[in-house]
């Protein structure tokens, strides 16, 4: 049931197209169904691949109510709704939360081979058309709907909102980037790219353990924030042949990971790597990155090559308490790129685009953009 001072309608942004101005709509707030909860959503932060699909550099099914970086508070809970978030812990209405991008159904073929993310029923927040009764399930709204077969977690108090929502996207990919390297300890490891997901996961091989972690971005700008994030080295594109040699005795990088989406560094990912290496390649959103390679290479060298899209609901686990760990020693409010109203949409997506590598944060209401404002 709807709490007694929740209002009847809600807003919501939507999204029809690219080059169309958001529409902000009110809609009546729905009761949570069976196994479903309804969140308030407090704040949700503009992805890369929002950005992407505003720009029509991506589709997605319209009319949409975008967005999928979220934290919200939990308003209402349906009929045999969870009561236990993924660390066991009692979910109670007002609890502060975030959770899995995906609803998997938990029985299909993909689900029961532990790839949930792939499950032939999914349904992705903030990626799915609006239909009668489903306005809610993306983050740029003042309201959400939580699916049946969503992995929730309680977010802990030291972690701001802004810090909190990119965990449930950007955070997690990374912490299944490391889940499919495996050994992380003393090992080292080419990061390629520097953006949001690229200094998350150098700070994440630095509080792992990894021996020595060389990133690889083609701004140079980047170079002090990758340092201040735990780099050992930043290079230039040009540059990396001769650091990983020298750095490795010639050997190559014991784990690469590929974060932006351009097949040239997909190459660079593959060809740094040491015989036996692990390359991760979890940046190629969009079609498009081809690249050539040698099947004779791959043998002789005995590479592992594997594949990310998305995550599976351990990886937000890992991504929170990552995030809580670090907060107090890694920058993570230096990707801010400041917060903005649900009606201001339109200006939050102009700023987001230009500031890549950057999070700028939508938030409902005048309490949630004050808070948000003042990290």
């Amino acid at each position: 049931m709807k709490p007694a001072n929740s209002p009847a309608r809600g807003k919501a942004a939507v999204f029809s197209g690219a080059g169309l101005p958001f529409r902000l709509e009110e809609y009546e707030i729905p009761l949570p169904g069976r196994r479903e909860l309804l969140i308030e959503v407090i704040c949700s932060t503009i992805c890369g691949s929002d950005v992407h699909t505003w720009h029509g550099r991506r589709n997605e099914p319209t009319p949409c109510v975008l967005g999928h970086e979220i934290v919200g508070r939990i308003a209402a809970f349906g009929h045999h709704a969870p009561r236990m978030d993924l660390n066991g812990q009692t979910l109670s209405e007002g609890d502060r939360i975030t959770w899995t991008i995906a609803a998997s159904c938990g029985e299909c073929f993909f689900c029961k081979r532990g790839l949930p993310q792939k499950c032939e029923h999914l349904f992705k927040y903030g990626h799915n058309a609006i239909s009668p009764g489903k306005v809610f399930s993306g983050g740029f709204a003042e309201y959400c709907i939580l699916n049946a077969g969503t992995g929730i977690l309680k977010l802990p108090p030291q972690l701001h909102d802004a810090v909190a929502a990119p965990a449930n996207c950007a955070v997690a990919t990374v912490a299944a980037a490391m889940r499919l390297a495996d050994q992380v300890e003393d090992s080292v490891m080419l990061v390629m790219g520097c953006g949001v997901l690229g200094l998350n996961a150098i700070a994440m091989a630095r509080h792992r353990g990894a021996s020595h972690i060389i990133a690889c971005d083609v701004s140079a700008e980047r170079r002090e924030l990758s340092e201040t994030f735990g780099a050992d080295d930043f290079v230039l594109p040009h540059e990396l042949c001769d650091v990983l040699s020298e750095r490795t005795h010639g050997r190559g990088a014991d784990i690469s990971i590929e974060l932006t989406g351009v097949a040239v560094a997909t190459t660079g990912a593959i060809a740094g790597l040491r015989t036996g290496g692990v390359a991760v390649i979890a940046g190629a959103t969009m079609p498009g990155a081809r690249f050539e390679m040698d099947a004779n290479d791959i043998m002789r060298r005995m590479l592992n090559i594997r594949g990310l899209h998305n995550y599976a609901p351990q990886d937000l686990v890992t991504a929170v308490d990552f995030l809580a760990d670090t907060v107090d020693r890694v920058p993570f409010d230096s990707l801010s790129g400041g917060a903005y109203a649900l009606e201001q949409i339109e200006e939050a997506f102009a700023a987001s685009s230009a500031l890549p590598g950057r999070r700028v944060a939508v938030v409902p209401c005048a309490r949630s953009l004050e808070s948000n404002s003042s990290t």
